[in-house]
């Protein structure tokens, strides 16, 4: 199994589950045990495949009888996770973590494809550039993405 990335193996097997039902709890070291990880590796996957800018929320409790519960939330649904998002974006976000917003929210059939593509194009590290400032480039895109949230929170 180390031949294959083992937490594109666990995502994918935790995808595979929530396909079938909305949420999801699991023991950390009964899932480490399956895929032969120590429980920091199941840990790993669910801190950066299952975030909220990808359309999850995670919930644990720690202990003897403590879990993780994993919920693909529907962003309509609930206006908590735009919420969520509009903090995570805050005054500054990179590229990479503005993209997997708005592949959410086409995902989440908020956005048409075309819209989306129009997004990404317009949060592109090319199209913000400004003098090579970084910083300014994530401070721009914040702002952009930050308008979309907050004119798909308060549309119809």
């Amino acid at each position: 199994m180390q031949s294959k990335n083992v937490s594109d193996i666990i995502e994918k097997y935790l995808k595979q589950i929530l396909a079938e039902t909305s949420q999801i709890e699991i023991r950390r070291s009964e899932v480490a045990e399956l895929f032969h990880v120590v429980p920091s590796q199941i840990n790993y996957v669910i801190k950066t495949r299952f975030t909220i800018q990808n359309g999850y929320v995670v919930e644990s409790k720690r202990g003897g009888g403590g879990y993780i519960r994993i919920e693909k939330v529907k962003l309509l649904d609930n206006i908590e996770v735009l919420d969520s998002l509009l903090a995570i974006i805050g005054s500054s976000i990179s590229e990479r973590d503005g993209g997997s917003i708005v592949k959410t929210l086409y995902h989440s059939q908020l956005l048409s494809s075309k819209e989306a593509r129009i997004i990404l194009a317009a949060i592109d590290k090319d199209s913000l550039m400004i003098n090579n400032d970084t910083m300014m480039a994530n401070r721009l895109r914040a702002q952009i993405l930050s308008s979309v949230l907050n004119h798909l929170r308060f549309e119809d």
